[in-house]
């Protein structure tokens, strides 16, 4: 087997360096069983079908679909960088237009969760 200069395993070169790797935006344990909990009753309900989850390094998003093939109807993200502006929690329709925007992620989720909301 050649060794080609400058060919190593990546986990070395971080090792070597001492770089940690990039922080992640991540949901907390109470957030995601609020969001969770949400899903479930629309489950139930026959509306959602589906969900993803991603981690990214400057926000948290989770989709949730009708169907899987189909582009999400809703994204709940999580930003920090907006969390002394209009809010780190966000609900972002299949369009990409913003429900709702603020502080409070129950408050938030107000926008999409019927059963709560005072009408």
């Amino acid at each position: 087997m050649h060794v080609i200069p400058g060919d190593n395993d990546p986990s070395e070169n971080r090792a070597a360096t001492g770089a940690a790797p990039a922080p992640v935006v991540s949901f907390n344990r109470l957030e995601l069983s609020r969001i969770l909990n949400l899903y479930g009753r629309m489950v139930s309900d026959g509306e959602w079908r589906d969900y993803a989850i991603d981690f990214l390094r400057d926000r948290a998003v989770f989709s949730v679909f009708r169907r899987a093939s189909e582009v999400p109807l809703y994204r709940i993200e999580k930003d920090p960088r907006l969390a002394r502006k209009q809010g780190m929690y966000s609900v972002i329709s299949a369009t990409g237009m913003i429900l709702r925007r603020g502080h409070e992620l129950d408050r938030v989720l107000l926008v999409i969760d019927r059963k709560l909301a005072v009408v």
